[in-house]
């Protein structure tokens, strides 16, 4: 059983920094890309940032220059640093990760979510 565990969520003033994580755990064989994704109140769920294993990332527009997106593939683990937080990155922030339990066998996880509010 893959499960896809998200931490470092919360309330932040804007300007300020917050940084997620989201540990791969279970049956895992190989992990390609692995991402972020956000869904605010109203709005449908939109790319944040993602990364391949090898280190090439891409970034939405709205984030660029802010957010950075990193991995440790030796922990199955993906990092997203996100600094001069406006009110506009209010949203639960999902992870996912296109990963494969068994050879031949890949498909994309994704986590439960963790809510960041940027509000003063």
């Amino acid at each position: 059983q893959v499960q896809l565990v998200e931490s470092g969520g919360g309330l932040v003033q804007p300007g300020g920094s917050l940084r997620l994580s989201c540990a791969a755990s279970g049956s895992i064989f190989s992990i390609n890309a692995m991402g972020w994704y956000r869904q605010a109140p109203g709005k449908q769920r939109e790319l944040v940032a993602a990364i391949t294993s090898g280190g090439s990332t891409n970034y939405a527009d709205s984030v660029k220059g802010r957010f950075t997106i990193s991995r440790d593939n030796a922990k199955n683990t993906v990092y997203l640093q996100m600094n001069s937080l406006k009110p506009e990155d209010t949203a639960v922030y999902y992870c996912n990760a296109d990963l494969a339990a068994r050879p031949g066998s890949p498909r994309r996880y994704w986590g439960q979510g963790t809510q960041v509010t940027v509000s003063s």
